[in-house]
């Protein structure tokens, strides 16, 4: 609906996890490094870690494209809230692989010579797990037991848990252990900067086709900062809703009052400002915002 006020061939600020708009940080850069090199060189158990809304899953989706690119083959679990057969049986399908035996004896032989055969042949097999931090604790048995699945040099199925930082509190559990000490390697995602903000943003409108003019005033953006706190969905929650109240009024660009009228509707001026620790309420109101953001951008689109 604003597109064409604000030169722009696509709306830059979906809360989609669309890969071309991943913003390579020095964090996200090292991040995705760990995870291709352990995949690469057969690590076994890798785990991604960040708070709400920091680009975790659109990581990972760039991951898939570096993956498919590589010929290699790949299970992406998006649903955690699975039983163990219902987990085996959506990844054996991801993988391609369809089964009318549907005991667990059966799945893991076909698993394992599938996996032998593709690594005899110098392949590999990935298997990446988002929100994991609500994966029960017998699937994450289940997910342990397949790092079993080796010759006596290597993994042959590489696995990837991805979740918020709850995920690393559940595995501390004394009965996670076994699990946990098989984690080869760590990354996180991590809330931008302030500098960082600015280039997201500036980044993000290149790639929807913006001819380089500003958008937004720089205060504007120090606006959408310090209501985001540097998290990528409130950013794109606060521009894009900028963007549409701005085109509403003719304005451009973006004034900082409109970015702050945005974070009054997603009560995103209740919560504290960077400077002070988050308390339980803070984290509540932040996560009501979350909760708002359906219907809100419901609303956005039906008004275009």
């Amino acid at each position: 609906m604003y597109k064409k006020f604000f030169g722009l061939k696509e709306n830059p600020f979906n809360v989609n996890p669309d890969p071309r708009y991943l913003f390579l940080t020095q964090h996200t850069q090292e991040a995705l490094a760990c995870l291709t090199y352990g995949i690469q060189c057969r690590r076994g158990f890798l785990l991604l870690t960040g708070e709400v809304g920091t680009g975790k899953t659109t990581l990972l989706n760039k991951l898939l494209i570096w993956l498919k690119r590589q010929h290699v083959a790949t299970s992406f679990v998006f649903n955690p809230n699975l039983d163990p057969p219902q987990f085996f049986d959506y990844m054996l399908a991801d993988f391609g692989l369809n089964l009318d035996a549907r005991q667990k004896s059966q799945m893991l032989l076909r698993l394992n010579k599938w996996l032998l055969e593709r690594y005899l042949k110098g392949g590999t097999a990935v298997l990446i797990v988002d929100e994991a931090q609500n994966l029960s604790p017998e699937v994450l048995e289940e997910i342990r037991l397949l790092t079993n699945l080796e010759t006596s040099n290597d993994k042959l199925l590489q696995i990837v848990l991805s979740g918020q930082p709850e995920l690393e509190e559940k595995l501390n559990r004394p009965e996670l252990r076994q699990l946990r000490q098989r984690i080869t390697l760590r990354s996180k995602t991590q809330p931008l900067t302030a500098e960082e903000t600015h280039q997201y943003i500036q980044a993000r409108l290149r790639v929807a086709g913006s001819n380089g003019s500003p958008l937004f005033t720089r205060e504007a953006v120090e606006v959408v900062q310090q209501y985001s706190e540097g998290i990528p969905r409130l950013i794109n929650l606060l521009c894009e809703q900028g963007l549409i109240s701005a085109y509403a009024e003719q304005m451009k660009p973006v004034p900082a009052e409109v970015i702050r009228e945005a974070a009054r509707e997603f009560k995103l001026d209740l919560v504290s400002a960077p400077t002070s620790a988050p308390n339980g309420d803070d984290a509540a109101r932040l996560v009501e915002a979350f909760q708002t953001l359906a219907t809100l951008m419901d609303k956005m689109r039906k008004r275009g």
